[in-house]
């Protein structure tokens, strides 16, 4: 066990300079937090839509779920003919009021821009050997895969998309990524909340984690559906961690591994110290916690 190795990574993945971001509200709502690069593109090209207010950047869109949506919408396709916006998904992702309702859908592609806060499930798959030993699944990415290729990943991991409930987009990515029937994840009850949160070349990630624990029977394997695992390895906690080390993980991935380690008592009497350095990223286990994000 690595204790004050791990500390630091944690460290080095979840902190970050806020002041270099200016907040973004929509109507009266803080929802984003824009890179210097990103306002200044924004006030230049988009003025119709944004202006410039006291320490803030204000949208000036107000109506219905559609009307905005379909505003923004149009402005995102600006932003990708004018070679701004990369890794166009053609899907859209919702971004809440502070109360948890639905306030508009965005492509998944502008949401970093605006720093908005989008969602996801995560799914570590454990299995208990016949010895005892507690171990964990671990994904490794396909290599024709755009984004971090062969990196390491969760059993699942994948964003919930506009209009999908959590347990839908847990049934979705759990089949697609690992073979998971719908009735093993059925009822699962969610292991943790945490929110992911850092600079990246397109903006600020920012997004909540669902995050579940399933037990798999000793001899039941994993089979990517889709492709984009290339295998699933049966992993030591130990091994796990010295992946974490290496930074071969993906960061929402590590924080989600992180945290199921910390659960299982990986770290023994050090384990409190880990949870004091999650509590920055773990929130309460709400039915709607958006608000909480603001």
């Amino acid at each position: 066990m690595q204790v004050d190795a791990v500390l630091a990574y944690l460290d080095k993945i979840t902190r970050f300079d806020r002041q270099q971001f200016t907040p973004l509200y929509i109507g009266k709502e803080r929802l984003g937090w824009v890179n210097a690069a990103w306002k200044e593109r924004l006030l230049n090209s988009e003025s119709q839509l944004f202006e410039e207010q006291y320490q803030k950047l204000h949208c000036r869109l107000d109506g219905s779920y559609r009307s905005i949506s379909h505003a923004l919408a149009q402005a995102a396709r600006r932003w990708q003919q004018a070679g701004w916006l990369n890794g166009w998904r053609n899907e859209n992702f919702t971004a809440f009021r502070h109360d948890g309702s639905p306030y508009f859908e965005l492509e998944r592609a502008a949401f970093r821009p605006l720093g908005l806060t989008s969602r996801a499930v995560h799914l570590n798959g454990l299995t208990r050997l016949p010895s005892g030993e507690v171990r964990m699944w671990v994904g490794r990415r396909s290599p024709h895969k755009a984004v971090d290729p062969n990196r390491m990943d969760n059993l699942v991991g994948g964003g919930v998309a506009a209009g999908e409930t959590i347990e839908l987009a847990l049934e979705r990515e759990g089949w697609e990524e690992a073979g998971v029937r719908r009735e093993q994840v059925l009822g699962l009850p969610q292991s943790s909340l945490l929110l992911a949160e850092r600079p990246v070349q397109r903006g600020l990630h920012r997004e909540w984690i669902y995050a579940f624990d399933l037990w798999l029977e000793s001899g039941e394997i994993p089979c990517s559906q889709d492709g984009e695992v290339a295998e699933h390895i049966l992993t030591p906690f130990a091994e796990v961690e010295h992946l974490l080390l290496e930074e071969r993980f993906m960061i929402d991935a590590a924080l989600v591994a992180t945290d199921c380690l910390a659960r299982h008592g990986y770290w023994g009497e050090h384990t409190p110290t880990i949870d004091a350095a999650l509590a920055r990223i773990r929130r309460p286990q709400l039915h709607d916690v958006h608000a909480l994000a603001h």
